[in-house]
């Protein structure tokens, strides 16, 4: 399955263009996007559009560009079950952000199914985070999803690890990364 990942920024390549070049199944957003940012997903008709939110975003835009808010949801398409986790650790005070306590991320990913593939803003504590920085540290729940449920993939944007320190992969899950967009093939 050819998935076109979105995360962070506006894509530096039209997705138009990017269909062009691609036999694209399924688009994945991964969080903080103004809807202008994304919005040339209003004339993808013919195929899925599953995402989360960010902890930057206004949280009204999918409903418009039709697509699946994934948050502590599943999906199926192409043999692989899709699961969702949105915005990231709560690092300021704020009532629309997209933020939860390393606590209450935990008690909400209590007993969430295996997915083949979970889709996040936030990464996994540990894993391409910043645990010295309050806004972009991971969430230990999905650590520990990562740990006991494995999922086969777990994508992720909101955090900034260079090529040094990309962590690809975690126990049995592979880590993949995503900034603006991104072209990836997953296996069944």
């Amino acid at each position: 399955m050819t998935i076109l990942a979105l995360a962070d920024r506006p894509p530096k390549v039209s997705i138009k263009t990017t269909f062009s070049m691609y036999p694209i199944d399924l688009i994945i957003t991964l969080g903080d996007f103004e809807q202008q940012d994304i919005r040339e997903l209003v004339d993808v008709t013919t195929i899925p559009k599953i995402g989360v939110y960010g902890n930057h975003d206004s949280g009204l835009y999918f409903e418009s560009l039709g697509i699946w808010n994934m948050h502590m949801a599943t999906f199926e398409l192409g043999g692989l079950t899709f699961g969702g986790f949105e915005g990231c650790v709560r690092y300021k005070d704020s009532t629309t952000a997209k933020m939860y306590t390393q606590e209450e991320a935990e008690e909400m990913m209590q007993g969430f199914p295996h997915v083949d593939v979970m889709i996040a803003h936030c990464p996994p504590y540990g894993v391409n985070d910043d645990p010295n920085d309050n806004a972009h540290v991971g969430y230990r729940a999905l650590r520990t999803y990562c740990e006991t449920m494995k999922p086969k993939y777990l994508l992720h944007g909101h955090t900034y690890p260079t090529e040094q320190n990309l962590v690809k992969k975690f126990g049995e899950t592979e880590i993949i990364y995503v900034y603006q967009e991104k072209v990836v093939e997953l296996l069944p």
